[in-house]
């Protein structure tokens, strides 16, 4: 319409020219000439209103479908260059794999037309969830001409991105209404993946929030394996152990550096450790996965060949490690990820040449070898972009892995059966021989048995403590609290909850470090106890900043009493840490349960969503407070 609008009108004709009827033809074509005009540009501007919109209420928008590319085999190209090809359209749209393109050379373009329809978010964030792109340059050109420049990438020191996230992000100020146009480029020695997503801030923290939640999942499984095993190696000193507890803490380094999370906690000044971290952890890995095979499969009795190979293995793998601190990155990290394809073939044929030989123990080794080789390969051939980026892709080598670890230690524990049935065999038989061998044999294992389970009782009650403060945790303090409220309910006696939040926390750790703010916590939980104790209140560490006591047999005006205690001793005087002096206050919420409730499992969640209730009431009134549940 806007095209016919500008069109020329038909000029009129002198007197004595064309009649009226003529005039009115002129027009007619005049205009028709306009209409088919105006469609061509339509049809040829099509390819570019092929804009990405930010609607009211989404809350993310993956840009792979409006996204076009570019590469530059040389990365010499500057970005008037890159807008110029962009405004002639020679960017192309992405190819099946998506945004995985495996190790290139040269740098990597990439155009993103924008348009934000929603009026009230101007804030977006954009991420490219990969985490080991050296180096992006992502410029921004506004409606008015306008162009922003933003630079990221683990080349960079990981306190130069907009967000303190594993991956690399950017926020943008996108006006509602207006097009924008992103232009990306990206130049790295790893794999060239570019998953590129806008959010708004409250979508990304509820991603971020998910996604460090299974992280926490699986490097918890990956904790627990480790002492687990740990204390089975200490008290059966069985290299098996050793080497299984080297295989598990080499690979979740492994895992941190593919993740970011070590670019994030451990060397996040140092982009020259986070390249060299890549080849050497899968090299350690590799190392100790070769290792515990050999020593699982007992191969230098079973099979002196494989031995030697496998040495050999070791061998390479240890030497690539120490060589990768001189080898250029592009080099040592694909040569490391192709070797572990070698590496786990393998460790398959050791594998199923000890199940030949009779080996029972092998058939569990082996199917959790091929679990991790289904998800290591889906990782490997996302690598060299021989796969789409998906969930399975993505995640399979922490699936696949968290699964071998598992099956490796139901391996660990099945051989070790084995070899108790096979001793316990051994001495029947030899009982009317030689009956003092069979007592001192029957010893030993009575006492290797006891010493698993006085370790397997330690496990039991460090499950129960909260590390850092020494109170109680959260799941043992829910078992307790069940147990309480049935006994409160029995004897017709009140149960009081207090939760406790220690005020603006974060805060604390920003300006002092983690380190004082693990001081104030324990600190903190020392004085809630010192209060709480004498009463027989359960107390324990609700998460995070919070703690959370059960006092039976109080009422409501006692417990608030000594909520009013716990806030005067906090604020009272500041809390010494190996730093400065901090000073802490609380907010807590008090609630006498209802226990007529027959249904303690119901009562136990209402009791504890209405302190928590509480709780957010205390501060919202300002901090720093008691609030009573229904006051």
């Amino acid at each position: 319409a806007d095209a016919v609008q500008g069109c020329p009108r038909t000029p009129t004709l002198p007197e004595g020219g064309t009649g009226s009827g003529g005039r009115m033809a002129q027009r007619k074509h005049g205009r028709l000439w306009c209409w088919l005009g105006a469609l061509l540009g339509l049809v040829l501007a099509a390819p570019a209103l092929a804009q990405a919109l930010l609607y009211r209420n989404q809350g993310q928008l993956a840009l792979a479908p409006h996204t076009r590319y570019l590469h530059d085999d040389t990365g010499t190209m500057d970005v008037a260059d890159a807008w110029r090809e962009v405004d002639q359209g020679h960017f192309e749209a992405l190819p099946a794999t998506g945004a995985a393109f495996g190790f290139q050379h040269g740098a990597f373009w990439f155009h993103v037309p924008l348009s934000n329809q929603d009026t009230r978010q101007r804030q977006w964030l954009l991420v490219q969830e990969y985490p080991l792109s050296d180096r992006l340059d992502l410029w921004v050109r506004h409606a008015d001409g306008r162009i922003e420049h933003h630079a990221g990438g683990d080349h960079l020191p990981f306190d130069a991105r907009a967000v303190r996230y594993r991956y690399p992000n950017f926020m943008l100020e996108l006006p509602p209404g207006e097009r924008a146009d992103l232009l990306l480029r990206v130049q790295s020695q790893s794999s060239m993946q570019v998953p590129l997503t806008l959010y708004t801030p409250a979508a990304f923290i509820e991603l971020s929030r998910d996604a460090q939640f299974a992280i926490g999942i699986y490097y918890g499984i990956l904790v627990a394996l480790f002492f687990y095993n740990l204390v089975l190696w200490l008290a059966l000193r069985d290299a098996s152990y050793f080497w299984y507890l080297f295989h598990i803490g080499a690979f979740g380094l492994v895992l941190l550096t593919l993740n970011g999370l070590g670019f994030e906690y451990l060397w996040p000044g140092s982009p020259w450790l986070a390249d060299l971290s890549v080849p050497l952890s899968i090299c350690l890995a590799q190392v100790g996965m070769q290792q515990f095979a050999r020593v699982f499969l007992r191969l230098r009795t079973a099979w002196p060949v494989g031995d030697r190979v496998t040495l050999a293995c070791i061998a390479y793998f240890m030497a690539l490690g120490v060589a990768s601190v001189w080898l250029p990155y592009r080099i040592a990290t694909p040569l490391a990820s192709a070797s572990v394809f070698l590496s786990i073939g393998w460790i398959l044929t050791v594998t199923l040449v000890a199940m030949r030989r009779g080996d029972r123990s092998a058939r569990l080794f082996l199917l959790a070898w091929a679990t991790f080789l289904l998800g290591t390969a889906m990782f490997t051939l996302l690598a060299f972009g021989l796969l789409p980026k998906s969930f399975l892709s993505g995640y399979g080598v922490q699936i696949g892995s968290a699964l071998e670890m598992l099956l490796l230690s139901v391996a660990l524990s099945y051989r070790y059966a084995s070899l108790r049935n096979e001793n316990e065999r051994i001495v029947r038989r030899a009982k009317l021989q030689l009956e003092s061998q069979v007592l001192e044999r029957t010893g030993e294992l009575r006492n290797a048995l006891a010493q698993l389970e006085t370790a397997h009782a330690r496990l039991r009650e460090a499950s129960r403590h909260d590390p850092l403060t020494g109170l109680y945790n959260r799941g043992w303090f829910r078992e307790r609290f069940e147990s309480l409220l049935e006994a409160a309910r029995l004897q017709e006696q009140p149960l009081s909850l207090l939760m406790v939040d220690l005020d603006h926390f974060k805060a604390i750790n920003d300006r002092h470090g983690h380190l004082v703010g693990d001081d104030c916590l324990r600190r903190c939980a020392r004085i809630v106890e010192a209060v709480l104790r004498p009463h027989h209140a359960l107390v324990a560490r609700y998460g995070g900043e919070e703690f959370i006591a059960a006092l039976p047999g109080m009422d409501v005006h006692r417990a608030r009493e000594l909520a009013e205690e716990i806030c005067k001793r906090l604020r009272a005087a500041p809390i010494r840490t190996r730093g400065p002096e901090v000073s802490v206050t609380a907010s807590i919420g008090v609630h006498v349960v209802d226990t007529a409730d027959p249904s303690p499992g119901i009562a136990s969640d209402l009791a504890l969503q209405v302190v928590d209730t509480a709780l957010y009431a205390a501060k919202s009134g300002g901090r720093d407070q008691v609030h009573v549940a229904g006051c």
